[in-house]
């Protein structure tokens, strides 16, 4: 199904060609493999509240209220009283920095095999995090673990909070153009159980109710002389950030806990809602395809009511956002690599036809939107 309600402004001209299509089929760089990973323990909702004996009906209508149904967390070891104990700050960074390099290394197998590459074709890896801070990052951690050729080019993504999956893509779609016929890998890496806190407070347990724990790679290049692949092309990325909105989405030190904690804004899901078609359009922007166009979309899995609301404003149907509200409901909210299990989905589902558009969409701190489209 497709979109009904085109965009009703435009945004400024961005030098693309009149035709996407046209470009999908001259060498853009293109979506060649991706991969997933998850830690092994899945909880439902009921199961954590009983886990950790929460007995407040506000914070257990949070939970149960929403449409998670499961989520993949890596939780701390039980004390003495059968509950979870409380980890150091120290610890949680220990949990990132391990838990995260498994999911990584588990991601970047998968996508390799899907892509049909092995690792001695790496040439560049972009690695992105929110949940924790490292030196050296990810990036370097995952070229010794997996062996990776020492002379593959790298970057490290940190902090950018759950619009960073798109962002990062931009900059591995660049490298990709630059060097065609060469391997790009983006792997987001998010332990989002290494940033919890428990207080009891309603604005904890928004956060704890939501995110869970996953890894997800994706493979980019651009097609070589001889490639005769036709693989999903990247064929254009806007940012639309909302300035008055900066401090609706952080991660910031708690002095009352001594640990980084989450912030949402209740009305973020509607400050993102609200400007949700200014994004798509600037994208669209002189490019002569319309909303309608667009035959799928992989919105990013920020919330029941931030999905609902980016839907309501681009005329989406439910189907339109089926995936989204799938890796949603099965696995929380993932942060900067919850696109890609969405897209997943999509590639698994085998729905596409060549000639079909797609756009990506991601929400995050700033506040911002990030977008890219995407041709088969």
């Amino acid at each position: 199904m497709r979109a009904t309600q085109g965009p009703a402004t435009r945004g400024p001209a961005l030098h693309a060609p009149a035709n996407p299509r046209e470009r999908a089929r001259d060498g853009a760089p293109g979506l060649v493999g991706v991969g997933t990973a998850v830690p092994p323990s899945s909880y439902t909702q009921r199961e954590l509240l009983d886990t950790f004996r929460i007995t407040d009906p506000r914070i257990r209508s949070v939970f149960l209220g929403g449409t998670v149904e499961r989520r993949n967390l890596t939780l701390p070891p039980l004390g003495p009283d059968g509950t979870p104990t409380t980890e150091t700050q120290g610890e949680l960074l220990r949990k990132h920095t391990e838990t995260g390099l498994r999911m990584g290394r588990e991601a970047v197998e998968r996508c390799l095999k899907d892509s049909g590459a092995t690792l001695a074709d790496i040439r560049y890896l972009c690695c992105v995090t929110s949940t924790g801070f490292l030196a050296p990052g990810f990036s370097a951690l995952l070229i010794k673990d997996l062996g990776i050729e020492p002379s593959c080019q790298r970057l490290d993504v940190v902090g950018m909070g759950c619009n960073a999956g798109l962002n990062a893509l931009n900059a591995v779609s660049g490298w990709a153009a630059c060097h065609p016929g060469e391997l790009a890998l983006m792997v987001c890496v998010e332990a989002c159980s290494a940033a919890y806190v428990f207080d009891g407070t309603m604005r904890s347990a928004v956060v704890n109710s939501l995110f869970g724990d996953g890894a997800a790679a994706v493979a980019v290049r651009s097609p070589g002389p001889d490639a005769g692949e036709r693989a999903p092309a990247l064929l254009r990325f806007t940012s639309h950030i909302i300035p008055e909105a900066v401090g609706a989405m952080r991660y910031d030190w708690d002095d009352a806990h001594g640990k980084f904690s989450f912030y949402l804004d209740p009305e973020i899901p509607y400050v993102v809602g609200a400007h949700a078609e200014s994004a798509v359009a600037r994208l669209l922007a002189d490019t002569g395809v319309r909303t309608s166009d667009i035959a799928h979309w992989v919105v990013h899995s920020g919330g029941k009511k931030v999905i609902d609301a980016v839907r309501v404003n681009l005329g989406l149907s439910r189907y339109d956002v089926r995936h989204t509200s799938g890796v949603l409901r099965d696995h929380g909210n993932l942060s900067s690599g919850s696109f890609l299990f969405s897209y997943e989905r999509l590639r698994d589902e085998k729905a596409t036809v060549p000639g079909d558009l797609g756009v990506l969409m991601t929400m995050g701190p700033g506040s911002t939107i990030e977008t890219a489209l995407v041709g088969w």
